[in-house]
C-alpha cells in the first residue's frame, strides 16, 4: 500500500518531494502531491509542466498551463519556456500563438532564451510568419536564433529563403555550429546546390569539424544528390566513426546513382560485421532495389527483414506496393492490402494512396475508389492519385468531378493535379473543359503551366481532330515543345490522315529523340496508309541505317497466378490450338453481329483474305482469347500490352465482350480500355477518324431530311451509339448517293455526297449486298432513334 501523501508542506519541501517522485518516474504521485498544494509556487508549476512534456504528454502540460492562467497567475520566463516547449512538441499553432501573446504581454518577447525557443516552436508548427516576428523582435541574435529561423524556412518549404538566411548569418559575423551545418546541407541536397555545398564542405575542413558524424553524413547525401558520387565516396571513406546513419546514407546514395551492386555490398558488409540494422537500413535497401528494377530481390529482402524481427512499416509497405504496381501483381498487392488491414495501417494516408495507385494500375478502378473513400483526411497526393487513376482509365468526367471536389474541400492543387486532369480531358475528348482548366492554372491558381501541361493541351486538341490548332498552339508556346507534344500530334496525324503535319512532327521528333523506334514506325505507317510507298521505304531505311530496332509488341494475361505472354502469330503455347479454334469460332459470331475486319491496320502487301488472317494473329487477341478460355466463373479479365492497341483489335474486342457477356479490360501503352456490352470506355475516341465522323453525320442528315454542316453537332453525339456499324452505313451512303432514287431530297443527297468523299475501301467487300437490304437495315435502325 502506498504511503499517504503529506499536505500543507512549505513550498520548498513540496518542490523537493515533487522532484523526488519525478526522479522515480512516478508522475502520477507527483501530480497528486501538486494538487494538494494550496498555492504552488512558479517553480512547481514549471517542473510539472516540463515533466509532462518530456513524457510525451504535452496536452496535459498545456492543460496545466491553462489552469495556471485561469487562476490569474503571472508566469515567469522559465514557466513560459516550459509551456513553449509543450506547444512545440504538440505542434498546436493556436496554443503556440497564445504562448507568444503571453510572452509579449509579460515583457519577455526580447528574451534570447525564450525567443529562440519560440522560433523553434513556430518552426515545428510550420508558421513562418510567427517565427520571423519573434526573430525580428530580438535585439541580440546568437547562432541558435539564426539556426532556428533557417530550420523554420526549411520546414515551411522555403529552402531558398533558408539558405539566404544562412548567408545573412555568416555576413552578420555569426559562426555556424554543427547543428547549423547539418541542417543547411540537406537543403543544398534538395536544391542540388553543389557550389554552396562545396563552400560548406570547405568551412567544415578549415574549422576541423569533419569528424562530426551528422555533418559527414549530410555531406555524403549532398554530393550524392548532386550526382557527385566520387566525392560522396571520398567523404564516406574518410569518416573516422561511421554509424548506422552514414551507412544508410551511402546505401541510398549508391542506389540513387544507379550503382546497386556497391549499395548491396555495403549492406552485406554491415550484416557480416554485425552492425545493428534499423528500419532505415532495410527500407533503404528494399526501396533502392525497387528503384533500380531489382523487384524480385526487393521482395526477397522483405522476407529477410521479417525473419530478422522487423515488421514492415509505412515506408516499407509503400515501397512494396510500388513493386506490385510495377509488376502489375494484383495478388501481391492484395496480400499487402491484407497486411495493412491486419496491422492497423488503414489510417495511414501514404499506404492507402499507394493502394489506390496499385489497384488502378492493375485494372481494378472500383477498388481504388473504395480505398480512396477510406482516407479520412485526403491530402494533395491522395487527390492527385485518384484523379490520375480515373484519367488512365478514360474517365475524364470523373477526373474533373474529383478536381472540383478537391477544390471544394480546401485542398490546394499542384502542377501534378493539373497534369492528371488535363490527361483525363484528353482521353475523353473534353476539349472546352481541358482548355478552361489549362487557362485557370495561371489566372486562378497561380501555377505557371510547364512543358508537360502544354503537351497535354496539344494532346487534347490533337485527339479531337483539331490538328492545325494544336500545331499553332505549339508554335506559340513559351517553352520548346517536348517529345510528348510532338508525339501526340504525330499519333493524331495517323488517325486523321494528315501527312503534311506528320512530316513536320516527325522531323522534330527525329531531332529530339533520334533513337525512338516508335516515331519512325508511326511515320512509316502513315506513309503506307497514304500509299506513299517510297517515303515509307525511305523511313524504314533510315531506321536500319541508324541501327534502330522496333520494340516487339506483346500482350500478357494472368491466369491462376501465372503470367502468360503472347506475341503476334504466337503458336508456342501448349494451348495454341484451343486459342486459334476459339478465335475462328468467335470470328464467325462477330461477323454475324456486324463486325468486319479493318484491314487498314495490316501494312503488308497481302490480299484481303491474308490480311484478315493476319489481324486474327495479333497478340492482344490471343491474350484475350486465352483469358476468356480460362474465365473460371470470373466476370472480367484484364490483359496488358506494351504498345498501343491495334484499331481492329479494339473494335473486335468490343464484339467479343458483348458476345461472351463479360468485361474485358485492356491496358495498352496509353491507357485502360474497359469493354462491356459492345462498348469501350474510350467511346472510340482513339480510333474514330474524320471519315467516320463525316459518314455518321451524313446518316443523321438523311434521317432528318436536312443538311448538317457541322460534324461535331450535338445531334450527332446523341445518335453515335444508335447507328449500326460504320462499314454498313458507309456502303449505304455510297450506294445512295450514286442511285437515281428520288426519295432523298437534293439537299440531303448533296450533303451525303459531300461527307462521303474519300470513304474507306470497305465498299469493295460489300458490293454483293443488295441495296434494298441495306436500306431495310438503315430504316430499321433509324426507327429506334429519337428522331422521327
Amino acid at each position: 500500500m502506498l504511503p499517504k501523501l503529506p499536505s500543507n508542506l512549505p513550498p520548498h519541501l513540496s518542490l523537493k518531494l515533487i522532484k523526488t517522485y519525478l526522479d522515480s518516474d512516478d508522475l502520477r504521485r507527483a501530480r497528486q502531491l501538486f494538487d494538494k498544494i494550496t498555492n504552488p509556487d512558479l517553480r512547481s508549476w514549471t517542473v510539472l509542466i516540463s515533466a509532462y512534456t518530456r513524457r510525451g504528454l504535452e496536452k496535459e502540460a498545456i492543460n496545466l498551463y491553462t489552469r495556471l492562467r485561469d487562476r490569474k497567475i503571472q508566469p515567469d520566463k522559465f514557466l513560459l519556456l516550459s509551456y513553449v516547449k509543450a506547444c512545440a512538441t504538440s505542434g498546436d499553432l493556436i496554443e503556440a500563438q497564445r504562448a507568444h501573446k503571453d510572452a509579449v504581454t509579460f515583457g519577455f518577447n526580447q528574451d534570447l532564451l525564450l525567443g529562440n525557443a519560440m522560433i523553434d516552436m513556430f518552426g515545428k508548427c510550420r508558421y513562418l510568419e510567427g517565427a520571423k516576428r519573434v526573430f525580428h523582435d530580438l535585439q541580440f541574435r546568437d547562432v541558435i536564433s539564426w539556426t532556428s529561423v533557417c530550420s523554420c524556412y526549411f520546414s515551411c518549404g522555403k529552402p531558398v529563403k533558408g539558405l539566404q538566411a544562412f548567408r545573412e548569418m555568416v555576413l552578420d559575423g555569426v559562426k555556424p555550429n554543427s547543428v547549423s551545418l547539418s541542417s543547411v546541407l540537406p537543403a543544398c541536397s534538395n536544391l542540388k546546390y553543389l557550389n554552396l555545398g562545396r563552400e560548406i564542405h570547405g568551412f567544415v575542413v578549415r574549422n576541423d569539424v569533419g569528424e562530426n558524424v551528422f555533418i559527414s553524413s549530410a555531406l555524403v547525401d549532398m554530393y550524392a544528390s548532386c550526382l557527385c558520387i566520387k566525392q560522396a565516396e571520398v567523404v564516406f571513406n574518410r569518416m573516422v566513426n561511421r554509424d548506422i546513419v552514414s551507412h544508410n546514407v551511402m546505401i541510398s546514395a549508391y542506389f540513387e546513382n544507379g550503382e546497386a551492386v556497391k549499395a548491396l555490398a555495403i549492406f552485406q558488409r554491415m550484416k557480416r560485421e554485425g552492425s545493428k540494422l534499423n528500419y532505415a537500413s532495410w527500407n533503404a535497401v528494399i526501396c533502392g532495389c525497387l528503384q533500380t528494377g531489382r523487384t524480385q530481390q526487393a521482395l526477397e529482402l522483405l522476407a529477410e527483414m521479417q525473419n530478422a524481427g522487423f515488421k514492415p512499416n509505412q515506408i516499407t509497405l509503400t515501397g512494396v506496393l510500388t513493386a506490385c504496381t510495377n509488376l502489375e501483381s494484383l495478388r501481391g498487392g492484395k496480400e499487402i492490402h491484407g497486411y495493412i488491414f491486419r496491422h492497423g495501417y488503414l489510417n495511414d494516408t501514404t499506404a492507402l494512396t499507394a493502394l489506390i495507385f496499385m489497384y488502378a494500375k492493375c485494372g481494378k478502378l472500383e477498388i481504388s475508389r473504395k480505398a480512396f473513400e477510406m482516407i479520412s483526411r485526403k491530402d494533395t497526393v491522395a487527390w492527385n492519385t485518384m484523379i490520375i487513376a480515373n484519367s488512365m482509365h478514360g474517365n475524364g468526367n470523373e477526373a474533373l468531378m474529383l478536381f472540383h471536389e478537391m477544390l471544394n474541400s480546401g485542398v490546394k492543387p499542384n502542377p501534378v493535379t493539373f497534369t492528371g486532369v488535363l490527361s483525363g480531358c484528353s482521353h475523353s475528348r473534353l476539349v472546352d473543359e481541358g482548355l478552361f482548366i489549362f487557362n485557370s492554372m495561371s489566372q486562378v491558381h497561380m501555377i505557371e503551366p510547364d512543358a508537360e501541361h502544354h503537351s497535354c493541351v496539344v494532346d487534347i486538341l490533337s485527339r479531337a481532330g483539331r490538328l492545325e490548332e494544336a500545331y499553332r498552339f505549339m508554335q506559340n508556346m513559351v517553352t520548346e515543345p517536348t517529345a510528348s507534344a510532338w508525339g501526340a500530334l504525330l499519333g493524331a496525324c495517323r488517325v486523321y490522315k494528315n501527312v503534311d503535319l506528320a512530316r513536320a512532327a516527325a522531323k522534330r521528333l527525329f531531332e529530339i529523340e533520334p533513337h525512338n523506334a516508335g516515331n519512325y514506325v508511326l511515320l512509316s505507317n502513315i506513309f503506307v496508309n497514304a500509299k506513299l510507298w517510297g517515303e515509307a521505304s525511305e523511313t524504314r531505311k533510315l531506321m536500319r541505317h541508324k541501327g534502330i530496332k522496333k520494340e516487339p509488341g506483346c500482350s500478357w494475361v494472368q491466369v491462376k497466378n501465372k503470367v502468360h505472354t503472347f506475341v503476334v502469330g504466337d503458336k508456342s503455347s501448349e494451348h495454341s490450338d484451343d486459342i486459334y479454334m476459339f478465335l475462328s469460332n468467335m470470328s464467325e459470331k462477330m461477323r454475324q453481329a456486324g463486325y468486319l475486319p479493318d484491314t487498314e491496320f495490316v501494312l503488308q502487301d497481302l490480299d484481303l483474305e491474308e490480311k484478315e488472317e493476319t489481324l486474327c494473329n495479333h497478340s492482344e487477341k490471343l491474350a484475350v482469347a486465352f483469358g476468356l478460355l480460362n474465365l473460371n466463373g470470373e466476370s472480367s479479365i484484364t490483359v496488358f500490352k506494351n504498345l498501343r492497341i491495334c484499331g481492329d483489335c479494339h473494335n473486335a474486342i468490343k464484339f467479343m465482350a458483348k458476345i461472351v457477356g463479360v468485361t474485358i479490360v485492356v491496358r495498352d501503352s496509353l491507357r485502360f480500355h474497359h469493354f462491356r456490352d459492345g462498348h469501350c470506355s474510350s467511346q472510340n475516341h482513339i480510333q474514330e477518324n474524320e471519315i467516320q465522323i463525316r459518314v455518321k453525320t451524313a446518316l443523321l442528315s438523311f434521317q432528318l431530311k436536312t443538311p448538317i454542316t457541322s460534324p461535331v453537332s450535338g445531334l450527332l453525339e446523341v445518335t453515335l451509339n444508335a447507328i449500326f456499324p460504320v462499314e454498313d452505313a458507309t456502303f449505304f451512303i455510297f450506294s445512295l448517293t450514286r442511285s437515281s432514287s428520288s426519295s432523298l431530297p437534293p439537299a440531303c443527297k448533296a450533303t451525303a455526297l459531300s461527307y462521303s468523299v474519300d470513304l474507306p475501301r470497305h465498299f469493295g467487300s460489300r458490293k454483293e449486298e443488295p441495296l434494298d437490304k441495306m436500306e431495310a437495315i438503315l430504316n430499321k435502325d433509324l426507327a429506334t432513334t429519337p428522331f422521327k
